[in-house]
């Protein structure tokens, strides 16, 4: 596998998260049927918080134990721990900064456009539209918090990737492209699925610039670990922050989950797409990662 292969392979990989995307596209889909396809996504998002924090805190702990006994730099130790709990607090907490201030701001801009109607409709015509334009902003905005927060998440999977080459492993390359590429066709529902709640389909400009923001850091993680020697501290901080990130938006989806079906189905729903998170994430433990 030549360097141009490389490259070519490490997108597709990323550009995978496209085959998830076309869920979105459903409509008169019922409640529970929504709610379902909600959990399904939420049971993803909880096997790749359970994925990244398991890998950050590993690479993390193991640093801090070998500078425990004297084998490793205590500054290192402190570094990648700062970058573990630092990573968290911007994935998190950066993402409650963000709804606050950015999503206030586009319902404030549309609160004019749904005045002017009003004299249309009347009062009741009116909150109708209002509550559609609030839910509507509500759905895309929560799909792009999700592709952020796995974008974050695939572009740890492309350092990965380019390490491995740049190491000379073409075999463990090419086992981490073939197994990133299956588990992120799965990370396509979970942007999808806010928007299937939306009365009219979302328009395929959103959705290709949602799966260029999931998937695309696939390809440049593969770019930039191929070219240059990526720190444990970068490594620990992306994962850190994909899965900061992920905890925010999976309470949101629950909640969201929660108005649409019973416990029950939800519940169902999370245990299937945990189960397929999983199953995805076997072809790579099967290829000896």
């Amino acid at each position: 596998m030549n360097y141009p292969q490389l490259l070519l392979l490490g997108a597709i990989a990323g550009f995978t998260i496209f085959l998830g995307l076309p869920l979105a596209l459903l409509q008169n889909v019922s409640p529970h049927k929504k709610g379902f396809l909600n959990a399904l996504a939420i049971g993803i998002l909880v096997f790749l918080i359970i994925d990244v924090f398991g890998h950050a805190w590993d690479t993390a702990s193991t640093v801090a134990a070998a500078a425990f006994i004297g084998r490793a730099s205590a500054s290192d130790a402190v570094a990648d721990l700062i970058a573990v709990f630092g990573g968290i607090a911007i994935g998190l907490l950066g993402l409650v900064f963000y709804e606050s201030k950015y999503m206030a701001k586009a319902v404030t801009t549309e609160s004019p456009q749904t005045h002017v109607v009003k004299t249309g409709f009347g009062s009741g015509g009116s909150m109708l539209l209002q509550n559609q334009v609030l839910g509507e902003l509500s759905a895309y905005k929560l799909a792009m918090m999700i592709a952020i927060g796995i974008g974050a998440h695939n572009f740890s999977e492309g350092l990965a990737i380019g390490q491995s080459y740049a190491a000379g492993s073409i075999g463990l390359a090419l086992i981490l492209i073939i197994g990133f590429g299956a588990h992120n066709a799965t990370e396509g529902f979970g942007i999808s699925s806010p928007l299937t709640r939306l009365d009219r389909k979302p328009s395929a400009r959103f959705l290709v610039l949602a799966g260029l923001v999931g998937g695309g850091p696939t390809f440049i993680g593969t770019l930039v670990g191929s070219l240059i020697g990526v720190s444990n501290f970068t490594y620990i901080l992306f994962l850190s922050i994909a899965g900061g990130a992920l905890v925010y938006v999976s309470m949101l989806m629950y909640s969201t989950g929660r108005r649409q079906t019973t416990n029950r189905v939800l519940m169902v729903g999370i245990f299937v797409g945990l189960c397929a998170g999983l199953l995805t994430d076997l072809i790579v433990t099967l290829g000896g990662v």
